[in-house]
Order: C-alpha cells, then sequence, then structure tokens
C-alpha cells in the first residue's frame, strides 16, 4: 500500500476515535455545553467538577482507552511493520480529542488522551509518570502542571525508548497543542486565578479566593 495512503489511514483512525468526548455528550444530556461551565473544558478535569468523582474518572478512562484503542487498532492491527503508526495515529487522536470538528474544534486539553499514548509505549512508564505527576499536582495544588510537564517529557521518553525519534518528532505536536491550550491557565496561576485542586474538597474557600483576586487584577 502507498506510504501516504498508509499515513492517511493512521490519522483518519486517531482522529475520528480521538474526537469521541464523554464529557461534552454527558453534559449534552444534561441540556448545557460544558465549555459554558466550570474549568469551561470539554474534558475529565471539568467532568469532575461539574459530575461529581465517579464521573470524572470514568470520563479519565475513556479518554485513555481511546488513545489505546486507536493505536493499538493501527500499530498493532493494520499496519503493524509501519514504524510510524503509533506516533501518527497516537498523535492524531490527541488532536482529535483537542479539536473536535463537530464541536467547532474546541475540544478537552489532552491530558487522558496523551496518558493512553504512555500506557500502549509502556505501562510501566505510565504508573512511575503518573505516581509523579500526582505528587506534583499535591504539592503545587494545580491540576494543570500535569499535563504540561507530561507533554514536554513523552516525546524525549519515546524518542529514548523506541529509538525512533522521526516518530518523537510527531509527538511534538502534541506538545505544542497542549502548551497551546494551558497559556491561560499559566497567565491565571501568575495572577492567583487558577482553580486549585482543593476545590474538590473546599469549594467555598476555592471560589472566594479565586473572586478577590479576580478583583485585584482588575483593578491593576
Amino acid at each position: 500500500m502507498n506510504k501516504a495512503l498508509v499515513v492517511l489511514i493512521c490519522i483518519g483512525i486517531g482522529y475520528f476515535i480521538g474526537t469521541i468526548n464523554p464529557s461534552f455528550f454527558i453534559a449534552k444530556l444534561k441540556g448545557f455545553d460544558i465549555r459554558q461551565k466550570g474549568s469551561r473544558n470539554a474534558g475529565a478535569s471539568n467532568a469532575l467538577i461539574l459530575f461529581g468523582k465517579v464521573t470524572g474518572v470514568l470520563c479519565a478512562l475513556f479518554d485513555i482507552f481511546k488513545s489505546c484503542l486507536a493505536i493499538e487498532l493501527a500499530s498493532k492491527i493494520i499496519f503493524p511493520e509501519f514504524d510510524l503508526a503509533f506516533a501518527i495515529t497516537g498523535t492524531a487522536a490527541v488532536l482529535g480529542h483537542m479539536f473536535p470538528f463537530y464541536m467547532k474544534f474546541k475540544g478537552g486539553k489532552g491530558t487522558a488522551t496523551l496518558g493512553g499514548m504512555i500506557l500502549v509505549m509502556d505501562w510501566r512508564i505510565f504508573l512511575i509518570l503518573l505516581a509523579l505527576e500526582i505528587v506534583l499536582v499535591l504539592v503545587t495544588d494545580y491540576l494543570c502542571f500535569m499535563p504540561i510537564t507530561a507533554c514536554v517529557i513523552f516525546p524525549i521518553l519515546y524518542g529514548i525508548y523506541s529509538e525512533i525519534w522521526s516518530g518523537a518528532a510527531i509527538i511534538l505536536l502534541t506538545t505544542a497543542a497542549i502548551l497551546y491550550k494551558n497559556i491561560d491557565n499559566i497567565k491565571k496561576i501568575l495572577n492567583k486565578t487558577e482553580m486549585h485542586l482543593s476545590y474538590l474538597w473546599n469549594k467555598n474557600k476555592e471560589l472566594e479566593r479565586i473572586e478577590e483576586n479576580e478583583s485585584k487584577a482588575e483593578r491593576k
């Protein structure tokens, strides 16, 4: 089969599976757009805020599973001899989650979907990174540090692990996209208006803190 066609099929498999967004559909069933409430993110973290821990975790697991499914389908079943199937399909799945066509290309931030790529690469590395990211989030109290650090580290790890540096270069597209999606979060951290993870167990205090800092920012 023509290599260009193989690449296009990998992109198609990854992108269209990646666009399936449970957080968005659950919110629609409840009568609203998830991008208009909570953290305004169409992903598992906002599902956690709006719908509770169980729904949030299930959405995260689904987002992890969908990239695993896309990668396994393309790289293990359809094109097992194509070295770049993993990187192309996984990257397309992350970008599909972040920029789904039916949501006018305004989707989630890609954290869990990127996690699925790491899980397929090596479950042990996935668990080690997950543990380190959880510690980082608990210490800083900012959930957005998880995607920011993971998206930078993963392409390097993939290049070292697989020795397919052209694949690592392709995965850098997810790094650029995820960093772009988190620019506002970084700005909010600097202004002290980014929501802390502790919102989940100290909602009123956290809302008061954000409101106070937003007022200070407006007066500057």
